[in-house]
C-alpha cells in the first residue's frame, strides 16, 4: 500500500498515515486549553500538527522521534499548510519503512564522493595532500561525511546534504578560481572540505535530525578543529615529515572563522584571503538553497510569494516563471 508523502498534499486532503515527530510542543491558548504544536516529518519535507484540547495522557503517550498514526485533514494557515490532527496513535519503529522518514539528498551519493575525491586529488601542496589523505582514508568518518545533513532546519536538511554543500562549494570555487589568481587555492579547497566536519560529530541523523550531547555543549566549530588536531600525527606519516606548523594554524584559522562574524558564531574573524572567500562561498551556498527551499515549499503552487519567514524576517519573491 502507497503512503501519503507530505509533498504531496493539498489543501483540505483528509489524512490517514505515518509521520514522524521532530518536535513536540504542549501550549495554552487564549481560554487556557492545551494543545499540541508537533513539527511532523516524512522523507519528502516537514508539515506542522496541531492536536485541539489534548489531554494529559494523550500528552504523554509520545515523545519527539516516535512515529505517530495519524488522522487529520489539511489547511492552509498563513500561506503554510498545518494538519489538524483528529486522532493518533504511537507505532512501533520496528513497524514502520525508515526510508519513508528521512529526507535525503536527491543526488547519487557515490558520484557526489568520487567528485570529491577527484577535487582533492588536484591539491597540489604535498602537506595539505597528506591532511586529505588522512581524512579520506578514514572510513568511519566518510562514512558519516556522507550521511550528515548540513544543519538541522536551515539548509541541505536532509541525509548526504553536507557531502551535497561541500561538493558545491568546491565547484563555485573551481569555476571562479581564475578570478582570483593570489588565492591559495589548495588552501582553500580544504577549508572547503574541512569546515563544516565537526558535523559529523555535532549532529545526530539517525531518525530524527537534531544535536548531540557534544555537538551543544561543545559545537562543530571546535569540534572541526578537535578533529584536524587528531589527524596532523597520522598525516605526518603520510607525509614522511612533521606538518608545518603555519599549515596547521591556517586551516584551524578556516575552521574557527568560516561564519564570518562574531554574532553568527565564530570566535575569529577572517583574517586571510581564503578564509574570507571560504565565508562567502558558504554563505552563497547556504543561501541560495535555503531561499530555492522556501519557494518549493509554498502552499499555493499559484502564487509569486513564499509564505512569511519569520528568521529571514521576509517573503521570498517566486515570480511567474517558478509559479507555472
Amino acid at each position: 500500500m502507497s503512503r501519503t508523502f507530505v509533498c504531496d498534499l493539498n489543501d483540505g486532503d483528509v489524512f490517514h498515515d505515518v509521520l514522524l515527530v521532530r518536535e513536540k510542543q504542549i501550549r495554552t491558548n487564549r481560554n487556557g486549553g492545551r494543545y499540541l504544536q508537533l513539527e511532523l516529518d516524512d522523507r519528502s519535507g516537514s508539515i506542522s500538527g496541531r492536536h485541539w484540547n489534548s489531554t494529559d495522557s494523550e500528552s504523554a503517550a509520545f515523545n519527539a522521534g516516535d512515529f505517530l498514526l495519524i488522522d487529520g485533514k489539511v489547511q492552509v494557515f498563513q500561506g503554510q499548510f498545518q494538519l489538524i490532527i483528529h486522532s493518533f496513535r504511537r507505532l512501533d519503529p520496528e513497524s514502520v519503512r525508515l526510508v519513508d522518514f528521512l529526507p535525503s539528498t536527491d543526488k547519487d551519493v557515490d558520484q557526489l564522493e568520487s567528485q570529491l575525491r577527484e577535487m582533492l586529488r588536484q591539491v597540489k601542496d604535498p602537506a595539505l595532500q597528506a591532511i586529505a589523505h588522512a581524512y579520506l582514508m578514514d572510513d568511519q568518518f566518510m562514512l558519516g561525511f556522507r550521511r550528515a545533513p548540513a544543519g538541522v532546519r536551515n539548509h541541505h536538511a536532509y541525509l548526504g546534504g553536507l557531502l551535497e554543500h561541500v561538493v558545491s562549494m568546491m565547484q563555485v570555487a573551481e569555476r571562479i578560481s581564475d578570478l582570483y589568481p593570489h588565492l591559495n587555492h589548495d588552501m582553500l579547497r580544504m577549508g572547503i572540505f574541512l569546515h563544516d566536519s565537526g558535523k559529523v560529530r555535532e549532529l545526530s541523523f539517525d531518525r530524527v535530525f537534531g544535536y548531540s550531547d557534544e555537538g551543544q555543549l561543545v559545537g562543530h566549530l571546535v569540534q572541526g578543529v578537535e578533529m584536524l588536531n587528531e589527524k596532523i600525527s597520522l598525516a605526518s606519516e603520510i607525509l614522511g615529515e612533521p606538518i608545518p606548523a603555519e599549515t596547521v594554524s591556517e586551516l584551524k584559522h578556516l575552521i574557527l572563522s568560516h561564519h564570518g562574524t562574531y554574532e553568527f558564531g565564530s570566535p575569529k574573524l577572517p583574517m586571510t584571503p581564503e578564509a574570507i572567500a571560504l565565508h562567502h562561498l558558504d554563505n552563497l551556498d547556504a543561501k541560495v538553497h535555503n531561499f530555492s527551499q522556501k519557494i518549493r515549499d509554498t502552499a499555493d503552487p499559484a502564487s509569486k510569494w513564499s509564505a512569511y519567514d519569520n528568521q529571514l524576517g521576509r517573503r521570498i519573491y517566486r515570480g511567474s516563471f517558478r509559479s507555472r
